[in-house]
């Protein structure tokens, strides 16, 4: 993506989404349990990656990365399980916070339906969330509900307000009792305003022309998703992982703009972390 950006904005905002979802994909903060884990680790994490443009679209993107990540276990602030934010309340079942999530933009060259329209440019979410823990059916094991409701900004020429979303998901965890390996399975429901509706599906009239005709986005589900994620760690310093996603878009509210090509897409990555520093300090 080549934009005439503010070059320092638009990186520090890349930086914290693929750190964020590195982090979420690595397993780095596993499931919450954090006795006797450092206070705060570090390294870097290199990760390819390949997906729709937007849910929905005939294009894909891909990205080959090597960015920073860092995890931080305190009682209020966190940095981990793919947020940046604090915890409000944390009890046995119930959890509540405040943090960010990210996703990737896309230029409307690499995307031939869009051709002419603005980019699509890197997305961040700022909102509260709470988790609610449903099971633990064995050790290592969590069943668990995710309520999170963000506001969403693009990264680009400034910060940019595009609406709101509100992802419901279930999600199954498992790590290892020895914590050296584990894996996930989710099912989520993605809700847009109509605001952010129309930034993902809506055709302006200046925008318009044959085989894209004028459209008006309306509010409702975006997408349905399933995805599977898995983490290996190699030693203390290194681990891999990989996840794969299937978004099936057919029942959404917006299936009739111009910019919804089809009903189904997937995304895949694979990776490798490395931490590169550690506190002494525990979490007791």
């Amino acid at each position: 993506m080549k934009h005439p950006n503010r070059p320092g904005l638009r990186t520090l905002a890349l930086l914290l989404g693929f750190s964020l979802a590195a982090a979420a994909h690595a397993q780095v903060d596993d499931d919450g349990n954090d006795r006797n884990k450092p206070l705060w680790e570090a390294g870097l994490v290199g990760f390819g990656l390949g997906q729709p443009a937007y849910p929905g679209a005939a294009d894909n993107v891909s990205r080959a990365l090597l960015v920073p990540w860092g995890v931080y276990r305190g009682k209020i602030f966190r940095v981990a399980d793919g947020n940046v934010g604090a915890r409000v309340v944390s009890q046995d079942s119930v959890k509540f916070d405040i943090g960010f999530a990210g996703a990737l933009g896309a230029s409307s060259k690499d995307v031939a339906i869009r051709s002419g329209m603005p980019d699509l440019g890197f997305q961040f979410e700022f909102g509260p969330r709470t988790r609610f823990i449903l099971a633990r059916p064995e050790r290592g094991a969590e069943l668990r509900l995710d309520l999170p409701l963000r506001a969403v900004f693009e990264a680009k020429s400034g910060i940019n307000h595009r609406g709101y979303a509100f992802e419901p998901r279930l999600s199954y965890d498992f790590d290892s009792p020895d914590d050296q390996w584990g894996w996930q399975v989710s099912g989520s429901l993605v809700y847009a305003d109509k605001e952010y509706a129309q930034y993902l599906y809506g055709v302006p009239a200046q925008f318009a022309r044959a085989g894209r005709p004028a459209y008006q986005a309306q509010s409702g589900l975006v997408t349905s998703r399933v995805s599977l994620s898995g983490w290996k760690r190699l030693n203390p310093d290194w681990s891999v992982f990989g996840f794969v996603r299937y978004d099936y878009t057919g029942g959404a509210a917006n299936t009739d703009s111009p910019l919804h090509l089809k009903n189904g897409g997937t995304a895949a990555g694979v990776g490798v972390a490395w931490t590169i520093g550690r506190s002494s300090e525990r979490v007791n």
